[in-house]
């Protein structure tokens, strides 16, 4: 039987136990899905041969890419192969995705809003 004292109990170490397994579980978890998002980005990098001469990326392809160019920058650092833009695409609707999303995929838009006092 527990003897609580203001609302909290007094035996304190199964408090703290419980909260550290709870942040070790929300690590793994977290962990988990980073993992998994990375290996998903990793699969449709500009330049990992999804697109080609008879299957251009087009519109949807190109917002997805102006997305993830900051990992494809990084990623490409370390695989020659990948690259920010796809050279194989539709022309102008795949730059008109890329750049919609480039501009309002980091929040570009909000920086040209004011705030109501």
């Amino acid at each position: 039987m527990r003897m609580w004292l203001c609302g909290w109990p007094r035996d304190s170490t199964t408090n703290s136990e419980n909260t550290m397994k709870r942040t070790i579980g929300l690590i793994g978890v977290y962990g988990f899905t980073l993992l998994i998002i990375a290996i998903t980005m990793a699969g449709c990098m500009p330049g990992s041969g999804n697109a080609g001469p008879n299957h251009p990326a087009g519109f949807f392809m190109g917002i997805w890419h102006g997305w993830i160019a900051p990992v494809s920058l990084i990623g490409g650092l370390f695989n020659p192969a990948i690259r920010v833009y796809e050279a194989y695409n539709t022309g102008w609707w795949y730059d008109f995705g890329f750049y919609i999303a480039i501009v309002g995929g980091f929040g570009g838009l909000s920086l040209m809003r004011t705030k109501n006092k």
